[in-house]
């Protein structure tokens, strides 16, 4: 009789717990969430030499941030942290760094520490994306991409996690894509690392959580194909469902939704739809939704297979 109470109660506590946050939820679904201060936070942005990387440094630097800034491009780094100055942000350092290696990742992580103090927010934002099908790709490339986008994150997590744990008192960032969602053809090896970045951040989410560190968040975007030199001449042929992203309009929902501490982000809305469809459809009928939306002929026009965003 005992095991029965104790497993009534369990679930007794389960729905309230659950009620509470439902009703949470309908509260800030017509009160706007309270956004949190990031003004004088030390903000780290991985690629942030140009694109998205850039765009999201000048946004932060608005907000007050101080800025440390990573990319394998010293000039185009140095022209990121000169830019940011000119915002009116004296606080912002630009490191030249590999992503792709975990040693320099933790040698100028180290670095960073000494210099200029614990990473509150970390944003694993630096990918590439070469834009080969599977067996047209060569094998020195695919292991590229696994580093960049997704072990990249590894590094970056070990080398930063342990002081906001002790703080408690962090926020991790993941740039992941609607390609780590959804597999999208031409795009095996980057899907791939993008799948694992997103599952990565999700577990590493799940971890903190159990164990109980509250002021660790953590927000995992997955946008659809945004217009910079990463994803040149790529097309989507229902532009009005799937519309190919200006760089400007993503960085204020991703920003957004750091502010709000929103855990997953999804764009545009209709990658919701695509995930949802995916978990019940016939896959048949799959792949022919796929075809209507032009899935199969994504990267016709893509002309860009070696540059880092």
């Amino acid at each position: 009789m005992a095991p029965i109470l104790g497993l009534a109660q369990e679930l007794l506590v389960f729905l309230g717990k659950s009620i509470l946050v439902v009703v949470e939820s309908l509260v800030f679904t017509f009160i706007p969430v309270p956004r949190k201060k990031v003004a004088g936070e030390i903000v780290l942005i991985t690629g942030a030499g140009s694109g998205l990387g850039r765009l999201l440094a000048l946004k932060f630097a608005r907000l007050g941030s101080v800025l440390v800034l990573w990319d394998i491009n010293q000039e185009r780094n140095e022209e990121t942290r000169k830019m940011v100055q000119e915002a009116g942000v004296a606080g912002a350092y630009a490191y030249t760094c590999d992503c792709s290696q975990r040693e320099d990742v933790y040698r100028v992580a180290s670095q960073v520490k000494k210099e200029v103090g614990d990473v509150s927010i970390l944003i694993n934002n630096a990918g590439i994306v070469t834009g080969r099908k599977f067996l047209d790709c060569p094998d020195e490339l695919m292991e590229k991409s696994l580093d960049v986008n997704f072990k990249a994150h590894l590094w970056t997590y070990k080398a930063f996690l342990p002081a906001m744990i002790a703080n408690d008192h962090g926020h991790l960032v993941c740039i992941s894509s609607s390609a780590g969602l959804i597999g999208v053809y031409g795009l095996a090896d980057y899907c791939a690392s993008k799948f694992a970045a997103f599952g990565f951040a999700e577990t590493v989410f799940f971890e903190t959580f159990a164990s109980k560190q509250k002021g660790i968040k953590t927000t995992i975007v997955c946008p659809f194909f945004i217009k910079t030199q990463m994803f040149e001449g790529c097309t989507s042929r229902l532009s009005y469902v799937l519309p190919i992203l200006e760089p400007e309009y993503a960085v204020e929902k991703i920003v957004d939704a750091i502010l709000k501490e929103q855990l997953y982000l999804y764009m545009p809305r209709f990658i919701y739809i695509m995930v949802f469809l995916k978990s019940f459809l016939p896959p048949k009928l799959g792949m022919l939704l796929a075809e209507y939306v032009g899935a199969f002929n994504f990267m016709d026009g893509f002309t860009n297979s070696k540059k880092k965003d």
